[in-house]
């Protein structure tokens, strides 16, 4: 059996501009991200906890663009679209790996920043190497057997109907969409496991954040409390953009949203975000921005 990719063939004429979009946002992803792996791993003064969880999520979203959005390239130049069962399959077993590896890892990294602001006296007992392999090997394991058994369930059903798959990439809802006959038992799946991946680690970043805010504002220091909103301010922008965009697709199948505000929203968290994350993470990080300043130097000099 085989499925058609609609992405973007309802604007043909667009394609080429679409293309070059794509593809200068990849290679920006790319660039940006390895570069933050690069100064990470080469300057002294950022070998702490929080900036060994950021080259990890770094590499991360490089692993889940590219699940994605090489492909999508491919069909905006074929105009094809086409693509198989099993491709299909892996590519969403894939995204929706990596897609819980990234929730996981987000919780790890507010952890991180929970035990450096709440209890800062026992953070380097707290937060030693071995501890943060552990957090980043579990971020990454976990939801392996999970996600496997999440895209067997879906491409056990039967599809008898219409093979258009009306979006850039195979992603749950859409691919529900096409299947015959009842689907809840693979709807409530989907819930469940999007309670665990999504609403649990957004629910426990939320909350840590409701305690560090109220350790910082107790800060005696302006200087203090403004450093320590900057560390924290740019991974919970990453949170709430990434986890409020996963709620709205996994928390609902079978949306009641139009297919084209499905690949909106798609586009934001896939594509746009891992865009904007090497950003926030540098401009709001003054310690990176000396690193990189060093490391262009040395380069010139």
């Amino acid at each position: 059996m085989e499925f058609v990719l609609m992405g973007f063939s309802d604007i043909p004429n667009l394609r080429w501009i679409l293309f070059g979009i794509f593809l200068l946002v990849y290679l920006t992803i790319l660039m940006c991200n390895s570069i933050i792996i690069l100064i990470t791993k080469v300057d002294s003064t950022l070998q702490s906890p929080m900036y060994f969880f950021l080259s990890n999520f770094s590499f991360l979203e490089i692993c889940y663009v590219t699940a994605t959005l090489p492909r999508m390239l491919v069909d905006l130049c074929t105009q094809k679209g086409n693509i198989s069962l099993l491709a299909c399959a892996t590519q969403m077993c894939f995204v929706l790996m990596l897609g819980g590896t990234e929730c996981l890892l987000l919780t790890a990294m507010g952890y991180d920043r929970y035990v450096a602001i709440c209890h800062p006296l026992h953070y380097s007992l707290i937060m030693n190497h071995k501890f943060c392999v552990q957090l980043v090997a579990a971020s990454w394991i976990c939801g392996i057997p999970v996600m496997i058994g999440q895209t067997c369930q879906i491409f056990s059903l039967p599809f008898c109907g219409s093979n258009r798959i009306h979006h850039f990439f195979c992603d749950i809802p859409p691919v529900l969409k096409l299947a015959c006959g009842d689907t809840f038992e693979n709807e409530l799946a989907v819930y469940v496991v999007a309670v665990f991946f999504v609403m649990a680690p957004f629910l426990s970043i939320i909350i840590s954040y409701g305690r560090i805010i109220s350790s910082i504002l107790k800060m005696p220091l302006l200087r203090g409390r403004a450093k320590a909103f900057s560390t924290c301010s740019s991974h919970l922008i990453v949170v709430v953009l990434f986890f409020g965009t996963a709620i709205i697709t996994y928390l609902q199948p079978k949306p009641s949203q139009s297919e084209g505000t499905g690949i909106l929203i798609s586009l934001f968290y896939t594509i746009l975000i891992p865009t904007l994350n090497p950003i926030i993470y540098t401009l709001r990080n003054n310690d990176i921005m000396f690193a990189l300043r060093k490391l262009l130097n040395y380069q010139m000099g």
